[in-house]
């Protein structure tokens, strides 16, 4: 009996992953938008109604690809983070040999690098959101990945004092206080406040590059990443860098 029940799931698993796939060929040719189970069901030469039995809907399926591609960026961020060694969050081991700084960045231009190789799927969740499409719950742990990352890096300097806290407009206090308590409560509210700011301007570099605003303006666009990255990691306090 377990023997049926395991070529079960793995036929399973291989029709969830075909459908995926053929998705994703989708979403790269039509855009969210346009995705449509029955297209899928079509070009895998499925009936509409077997289909349903894997994703009983249309937003069933993007929420799949969604925390799949959130997944996919943050285990290639975790990936750069350990080889630079960054410690991910939860208890993986930290090396102290690298910078902070040049951890920072690794963790950027590794997030970079797989936007670059998936365009379609960084679209899928950063870029316009899907009409008529809500994202549950189950979203927010495989979004918050290259956040709490970053995170992380942040709370390893302040740790071996390598993070020197940015200066926070008073009038601002109340949010700052207020992210600070919701992010990251053992850093400096100020910190907090910068880093939420420079996450913004991480994955608006991103976007302008993958969406092509950089067109014609930037040229060298590695060497101006790192370099804008880098100035980022300054902004949120960052100080200690390999030489």
């Amino acid at each position: 009996m377990s023997a049926i029940r395991g070529a079960r799931e793995r036929a399973r698993a291989e029709v969830t992953a075909a459908i995926k796939d053929e998705a994703r060929r989708q979403l790269a040719a039509e855009g969210a938008a346009k995705l449509s189970l029955r297209a899928v069901a079509r070009e895998l030469g499925m009936v509409s109604s077997a289909l349903y039995r894997y994703f009983p809907s249309r937003d069933d399926l993007l929420t799949a690809l969604i925390v799949d591609a959130y997944d996919a960026v943050g285990e290639t961020a975790e990936a750069a983070g350990r080889t630079a060694g960054v410690g991910v969050a939860g208890g993986a081991p930290r090396g102290p040999s690298a910078g902070h700084l040049d951890r920072w960045t690794a963790v950027a231009c590794a997030v970079r690098d797989w936007a670059l190789a998936h365009p379609h799927e960084y679209a899928l969740i950063y870029g316009s959101p899907v009409p008529g499409y809500t994202a549950p719950q189950d979203t927010v742990g495989p979004a918050s990945r290259v956040g709490l990352l970053l995170i992380d890096v942040m709370r390893d300097a302040h740790g071996t004092e390598g993070l020197a806290v940015p200066p926070s407009d008073a009038g601002l206090r109340p949010e700052v206080e207020r992210m600070a308590a919701e992010l990251a409560p053992d850093l400096p509210p100020a910190a907090v406040a910068a880093l939420v700011a420079a996450w913004a301007q991480l994955f608006g570099l991103i976007s302008f590059e993958v969406f092509g605003q950089f067109n014609r303006v930037v040229e060298a666009r590695e060497p101006f990443f790192r370099q804008a990255v880098r100035e980022l990691g300054r902004s949120v306090g960052l100080l200690r860098a390999s030489p």
